[in-house]
C-alpha cells in the first residue's frame, strides 16, 4: 500500500536532495582537484606555451593566426566550451562558435592532449592570441606534424566557406579583361538528376583530383583535369558544370571565344585565371566547325595542353559540344581531354526523377502511359520535359498528360524551337483551370522565352557506358548503360 503520509514525503524529499548536493559536491571537488592538477604542472614546467599573435610586430597580419582561429572554431570539443560566441553563416541554418576571450578549448592530435586559450588584453584587435599549451615530452613529436595539419584543416574550410564567383571576358580594344559576379546557380551534385552509380563516379574522379597534386608531380604532369561534355541542346551540360564547381567550390571561368581577338589574346586570359578554378569552354564544336572567331585550331589546343598552360595549376577545364562528329581527333586525344561524358535525352527512368523533382510525384497511374510513349522511340530532352511539368505544377495529372502529347507530336524529334507552340496547344486544350489566373498563352509564352535556357542549367543526364572503357588515360561516359 502506497502512504500518503507528509512526513515519509518529506523525508524521501530531503534524501534526495541530499544525495543530489553530494554529487554536485563531488563533481565540484573533482573539479577544483583537475584545475589544482593542472596548475602545478604548469609550475613545474610539464608544459611548453606558445603564443600566436594576431599581428606581428609590423603590425601585419599573421597568418597562422587566421588558421588557428578557423581551426579551433571547427573543434567538437567546442560545444563543451563554459562560453562560446554563436554566428550565423552565409547559408540558410549555417551557425558556428568561436571560442570567447579567456577561454579554453581542448584537442588530441597522436594521442597528445593539447589545450588552446584564447587571450585578449584589451579590447583593441591589436591584442588578441591564441595561446597553444602543450606536454614538453610532446613537443617535439607533434607539434610541427600539427601545426601542418591546423593549415591543412584551415585551407578546406575556408575553400567550401568562400564566395564562389564567375568571371566572363570582357570585350576590350587590347588584351581581355575578367569581369566577376557571384555565383549563385542553384545545381549541385546532389540535385542533378543522373544515376546513383554515375554520380559517386564522377564525385571520386573529383575528389581524386583535388588531392592529387603529388601524385600528378610525381608523374611529371601538370595538376590539372579536362572534360568533355557532349549530347544534344538541353540535356544538362551546363548545369553540370555549376555542379562541378560548386562541389569543388572553385570559380567559374566562363571563356566567350566570340570576344578573343587572336591566339596571344586567349593565353593571355589563361594566365590571368586563377587556382582553384573551372575554365568553361561551351559549344566548341560550333566554334571549329563554323570558324566564327579569330582564335585559331593551334590557338585552341595550345590553350588545352600548351606549355603556357603549366603556368596554372589546380584547375579543371570543360568543354562542352553538341556533337563530336567532324571534330580534328587531335582535340579528343587523351591529355587534352580526359574525359568524355555523354549527355542523352530524357528516357523514363530520368523522366521519373524529374517528376519527382518538379511535381513531389513519385508514383502515377499514368506512369505506364508514359513509359510506353517512351518505348516507341520517342524522346525530349530533360529541359523540354522540364519545362512542361513546370507550368503545369499545379496539377501533376495535366503535366503528364502534356508530356504524352509533347512525346507523341515530337516523334522522336529534338529540337526545343517547337516547345513554346506544344506547351501552348497542350495547356490550352481543355482550357486552364482555376488555379491560374493568366491566360494559357500569356504565361506559357513567357515562360518558353526562359525556361529551355535555364532549365539547361538546372539539370542533366549522364549514362555511364557499362565497358568502362579506358583508352590511354581517358574514359567515356555514355547513355548505354542500362537503367
Amino acid at each position: 500500500m502506497i502512504t500518503t503520509n507528509p512526513l515519509h514525503l518529506l523525508a524521501a524529499a530531503a534524501s534526495v536532495f541530499a544525495i543530489f548536493k553530494l554529487i554536485v559536491s563531488g563533481r565540484f571537488l573533482l573539479s577544483v582537484l583537475m584545475r589544482w592538477w593542472r596548475s602545478l604542472e604548469d609550475r613545474i614546467h610539464v608544459h611548453q606555451f606558445y603564443k600566436i599573435p594576431e599581428f606581428n610586430d609590423s603590425f601585419r597580419e599573421n597568418q597562422l593566426y587566421r588558421q588557428v582561429s578557423v581551426y579551433v572554431s571547427s573543434l567538437a570539443s567546442l560545444e563543451d566550451s563554459d562560453f562560446a560566441n554563436l554566428f550565423s553563416g552565409r547559408k540558410p541554418n549555417e551557425f558556428f562558435l568561436q571560442l570567447d576571450s579567456d577561454q579554453s578549448v581542448h584537442d588530441f592530435f597522436l594521442g597528445a592532449r593539447i589545450s588552446w586559450k584564447n587571450e585578449s588584453k584589451g579590447e583593441s584587435d591589436r591584442c588578441r592570441t591564441f595561446v597553444l599549451k602543450i606536454r614538453r615530452e610532446d613537443k617535439r613529436r607533434i607539434l610541427r606534424p600539427y601545426l601542418q595539419h591546423i593549415q591543412t584543416v584551415a585551407e578546406e574550410i575556408e575553400q567550401k566557406r568562400r564566395e564562389i564567383k564567375l568571371f566572363t571576358n570582357a570585350e576590350t580594344s587590347g588584351i581581355g579583361r575578367w569581369r566577376s559576379v557571384p555565383f549563385t546557380h542553384p545545381s549541385t551534385i546532389e540535385t542533378v538528376a543522373m544515376d546513383s552509380d554515375l554520380k559517386n563516379k564522377v564525385r571520386s574522379d573529383l575528389e581524386a583530383f583535388v588531392k592529387g597534386k603529388q601524385y600528378y608531380h610525381r608523374l611529371g604532369r601538370v595538376w590539372k583535369r579536362s572534360y568533355l561534355l557532349y549530347g544534344p541542346a538541353g540535356t544538362g551540360k551546363t548545369s553540370f558544370v555549376a555542379a562541378m564547381a560548386k562541389f569543388l567550390c572553385y570559380d567559374v571561368y566562363d571563356f566567350d571565344l566570340s570576344r578573343v581577338a587572336n591566339d596571344f589574346e586567349l593565353k593571355s586570359l589563361l594566365l590571368q585565371t586563377s587556382g582553384k578554378s573551372v575554365i568553361v569552354i561551351e559549344d566548341l564544336d560550333r566554334f571549329l566547325i563554323e570558324k566564327s572567331g579569330k582564335v585559331s585550331l593551334s590557338g585552341i589546343l595550345n590553350f588545352m595542353d600548351g606549355i603556357f598552360s603549366c603556368c596554372g595549376e589546380e584547375r579543371v577545364m570543360v568543354f562542352t559540344m553538341n556533337s563530336k562528329e567532324n571534330i580534328d581527333p587531335a582535340i579528343l586525344r587523351p591529355g587534352r581531354l580526359d574525359v568524355h561524358i555523354y549527355f542523352p535525352l530524357c528516357d523514363f527512368s530520368a523522366f521519373k526523377t524529374l517528376a519527382t523533382s518538379y511535381l513531389g510525384v513519385k508514383d502515377h497511374k499514368l506512369f505506364p502511359h508514359v513509359e510506353e510513349v517512351f518505348q516507341t522511340g520517342a524522346s525530349l530532352s530533360p529541359a523540354e520535359i522540364g519545362e512542361i511539368l513546370m507550368v503545369n505544377r499545379s496539377s501533376p495529372s495535366r503535366a503528364l498528360k502534356s508530356v504524352i502529347s509533347a512525346l507523341q507530336s515530337n516523334g522522336g524529334g529534338r529540337g526545343a524551337g517547337k516547345m513554346g507552340l506544344r506547351l501552348s496547344e497542350s495547356g490550352s486544350g481543355n482550357g486552364r483551370s482555376d488555379d491560374s489566373a493568366e491566360p494559357a498563352g500569356a504565361v506559357l509564352c513567357r515562360e518558353s522565352v526562359h525556361t529551355v535556357r535555364e532549365f539547361r542549367k538546372l539539370y542533366g543526364l549522364l549514362r555511364l557506358k557499362s565497358s568502362g572503357s579506358r583508352k590511354g588515360g581517358s574514359f567515356e561516359l555514355d547513355e548505354k548503360e542500362a537503367s
